[in-house]
């Protein structure tokens, strides 16, 4: 069996999980925030967190560099006492040196006591923030978007600290959802556009918030619903629930996490991410016709739609690569060539399903391309005759300025070039790409962000970002 390393790290990556959780009493509250990790952990794989509140100004934290399993353990778990109010996260390093400074939550003294904050998203105007608050005697330890959102909630509060959340959010632009945790209060607020997603649910009288459904799943606990864009969610130590708009919120979620970040059985404002997916792939076939033998998708985000693509064309689903699950990991650095040398999971083709066969190979989307022509020369090795490359989203060509990995557009393989061209370097025998329309329709026809396809972002970011 051919084997090769896979460059998924050096690909997109999303921002950050977060999760919080107001229980209606007492209990190991932090075994409940470890195992919903678990479930987001795809959303991030530098560090892991989890701070509790018992209401008496303290809170009880812990977080380092690694995955949820190796951060916490059964002893480290134990040791956190029980409580009401928790919030966690999961991150990946798309600002920030990835160090333990730069994990979260962010636990500071506040005005109004002892506060955890989780953030996922990316802050167009962290630095002016940053800056007012330097010019009036602040000061910060970490090179995050989540210090200056902390700071800044705690800086903008009159009354409570449910006035210092919303009053910030006014002013905060970009790509956001935090869980806020002071004292045994937890609030929740998700942007203007919904980008970022944030969801509510119910487990026996207890509130949990997630950024995606599965992570409910895996803690019992039912969908009430997605928190709306511009609301601020309260669930006070009464276990009351108040909701707030900062905003006139105008729904325009982040359409890549139907393509890529999100897990499969999640649902992302009500639409279901598989069959957001498993339809791409049925419209890659309606579109393009091609000659082959079997059809195979790369694990694990990619599978669903070479399934719908098997559905129409009538070709055979096959297993055609196979993620190595158990492999050690290093962590992700931020750099392109670090990245390529210390990838850890590896992908292994099944030989005996592809030698002699024209293959058509589903992929969720293409971005730098190292990925994708390594996957393909794999292939050709392992015997298939001729790989054909579908992909169940547009080409990438704008880089993205909420909280997914694209920076910028010198990195992105699809900037300046044809498709054709790009066929030509990753080495498939022909190469196509589902237009954006079809993916929005894929994904429930509705509004998405899809400006790192076509260039219309959620709102305008010209003033921030001129050359696009």
């Amino acid at each position: 069996m051919a084997e090769i390393k896979s460059l998924k790290s050096t690909g997109v990556q999303d921002e950050c999980g977060i999760l919080g959780i107001a229980a209606k009493c007492e209990q190991e509250i932090a075994h409940d925030v470890y195992f919903g990790l678990f479930a987001l952990q795809h959303r991030g794989q530098e560090s892991a967190g989890i701070a509790l509140s018992k209401g008496d100004s303290s809170v009880a934290y812990y977080k380092n560099m690694g995955l949820v399993s190796e951060v916490f353990d059964q002893e480290k778990l134990s040791i956190f006492p029980y409580a009401k109010t928790a919030v966690g996260h999961v991150r990946y390093a798309n600002k920030g040196s990835n160090n333990v400074v730069n994990a979260q939550p962010v636990v500071f003294f506040g005005r109004y006591g002892r506060v955890a904050l989780s953030f996922s998203g990316a802050l167009i105007n962290a630095q002016q923030l940053k800056d007012e608050m330097l010019k009036n005697g602040h000061i910060f330890q970490s090179s995050v978007d989540s210090e200056v959102l902390a700071s800044y909630v705690n800086y903008c509060a009159n009354d409570d600290a449910v006035s210092g959340a919303i009053n910030a959010a006014k002013k905060l632009v970009g790509a956001f959802a935090f869980v806020y945790m002071v004292g045994e209060t937890l609030i929740a607020v998700r942007d203007g556009y919904g980008i970022k997603p944030l969801i509510m649910g119910e487990r026996d009288g207890d509130i949990i918030f997630a950024s995606e459904s599965c992570a409910l799943e895996a803690l019992s606990a039912k969908i009430v619903r997605d928190v709306l864009p511009g609301e601020v969610v309260v669930v006070d130590k009464d276990r009351n629930i108040s909701s707030y708009f900062f905003t006139k919120g105008c729904k325009k979620p982040c359409i890549f996490e139907h393509v890529y970040t999100a897990r499969a059985d999640s649902k992302m404002d009500g639409v279901s991410v598989y069959e957001s997916r498993r339809q791409a792939g049925r419209k890659l076939a309606e579109l393009y016709n091609v000659e082959a033998d079997i059809v195979a998708g790369v694990p694990d985000s990619a599978l669903a739609a070479a399934k719908g693509y098997s559905e129409v064309s009538g070709l055979p689903f096959t297993d055609a690569l196979i993620k190595n699950r158990y492999i050690g990991r290093t962590f992700i650095q931020p750099s392109q060539a670090m990245r390529e040398n210390s990838v850890k999971i590896k992908l292994s083709a099944f030989a005996h399903n592809i030698k002699g066969k024209r293959l058509v190979l589903i992929d969720d989307s293409i971005v730098r391309g190292t990925t994708s022509k390594k996957i393909i020369t794999l292939l050709r090795q392992a015997g298939a005759t001729e790989v054909h490359m579908m992909i169940a989203s547009p080409m990438v060509i704008n880089p993205c300025h909420f909280g997914v990995d694209m920076d910028t557009k010198e990195q992105l393989i699809a900037n300046g070039r044809t498709e054709e061209e790009i066929r030509q370097i990753i080495g498939a025998d022909s190469l196509h790409y589902l237009p954006v329309e079809s993916l929005c329709e894929a994904c429930g026809g509705k509004e998405y962000c899809t400006g790192c396809f076509d260039g219309d972002y959620s709102f305008d970011i010209s003033g921030y970002y001129p050359e696009n």
